[in-house]
């Protein structure tokens, strides 16, 4: 597998980029006390439709929705479900676009109504450990270094770093090589190049980072039951740092 993305591969992973983030953007304005996830996962894949591109989700590993989401202690991969959200929720909205050919993914995580003091801040860190994750990014470094900063950041804040999930390559299948871990050491691991696109994804718990299935058989919770955020960008690496493809 090629890992360096040509110019024309990129140009059309940024088109897709910007659909998956206008998505997102419309279906994360839904999100409140009552609603289903369901409910979004239908709209996510509607939109998605309407602006010229696939679900790239569906039917992955037989995922049967457009839209992963995972509630309070569920970390990533959840399935929609019939079950109102409720006010003091946190949940993670997961969405891939499939469009020429090429994939793009991006995660929030997002306050359902009026969340507690220490849901805020657990969303806050992850998504400054994203921030963070970003600006290491660039020509020449390891994927161990964009780990490490980001685990270092997540750990100063008092959180956990998930071990057992990370980041990916990106292009023609949704998972590429390289991995990109939330964790690790310095100067560690595959060094980046102009030219790859990759999804850097901290997943942050507020008690111990050990997962376990969740209640669904397809997602990942917390083992003790703690809140969990999640945030991804897909970027591509540039000559002189990094560039963000799913954004508006």
């Amino acid at each position: 597998m090629n890992l360096i993305k040509t110019p024309e591969e990129i140009d059309i992973m940024a088109k897709g980029g910007r659909i998956l983030a206008t998505v997102l953007k419309e279906i994360e304005k839904m999100v409140r006390p009552g609603i289903t996830t369901l409910e979004l996962d239908k709209v996510a894949e509607a939109l998605i439709l309407k602006l010229g591109a696939k679900p790239a989700f569906k039917g992955y590993e037989n995922f049967p929705y457009s839209l992963c989401t995972s509630v309070n202690e569920n970390v990533v991969h959840g399935y929609p479900s019939n079950t109102p959200l409720k006010e003091g929720d946190i949940v993670g909205l997961d969405l891939g676009v499939l469009y020429k050919g090429y994939n793009t993914d991006m995660a929030v995580t997002v306050a359902v109504g009026e969340i507690s003091f220490e849901a805020k801040r657990l969303l806050m860190v992850t998504k400054k450990s994203l921030r963070i994750g970003i600006k290491k990014a660039r020509d020449g470094i390891t994927v161990g270094d964009i780990g490490n900063t980001i685990q270092r950041y997540v750990e100063d804040q008092g959180y956990g770093v998930v071990r057992s999930l990370c980041g990916h390559g990106i292009g023609k299948e949704i998972h590429e090589d390289p991995y990109v871990p939330n964790f690790g050491k310095r100067h560690t691991g595959i060094q980046l190049k102009e030219g790859m696109v990759i999804c850097i994804e901290p997943m942050v718990t507020a008690g111990d980072y050990n997962l376990k299935k969740s209640d669904d058989g397809y997602g990942f919770a917390t083992c003790d039951g703690s809140l969990a955020a999640h945030f991804e960008h897909t970027i591509v690496i540039t000559k002189d740092g990094c560039r963000v493809l799913t954004s508006i």
